[in-house]
């Protein structure tokens, strides 16, 4: 059981950290003419309660132009609600590896 919430965890965290990234991708390419950030969807893995997978539809480049469709408001929050993702599920993990230890602990 401490296993699979360990893994749980750090699926959240390699989610968070990549759309904190594409976040971040998003906020540097701001003054980049034409640019258009990725969208970033979160998933439930299967079955229920095993992680969470992430999924991010293409960026292109409108008309050269166009002004970068990147919205600073936008990127600002998801950065602070990936962060949030980010530390809870490192929550998780350490709880699971606490949980783990104890574990090994009662049976040595």
């Amino acid at each position: 059981m401490a296993i699979a919430v360990l893994s749980s965890g750090v699926t959240g965290l390699n989610a968070a950290e990549r759309a904190l990234g594409n976040s971040a991708h998003a906020i540097a390419n701001i003054g980049t003419q034409g640019f258009q950030p990725s969208q970033t969807n979160f998933t439930e893995n299967a079955p229920a309660g095993t992680g969470v997978s992430i999924s991010m539809r293409g960026q292109q480049l409108l008309q050269v132009d166009a002004p970068s469709a990147t919205n600073l408001a936008t990127e600002t929050t998801n950065s602070l609600v990936y962060k949030a993702q980010f530390d809870l599920s490192a929550k998780v993990v350490q709880a699971a590896d606490q949980n783990l230890g104890t574990l090994i602990d009662i049976q040595a």
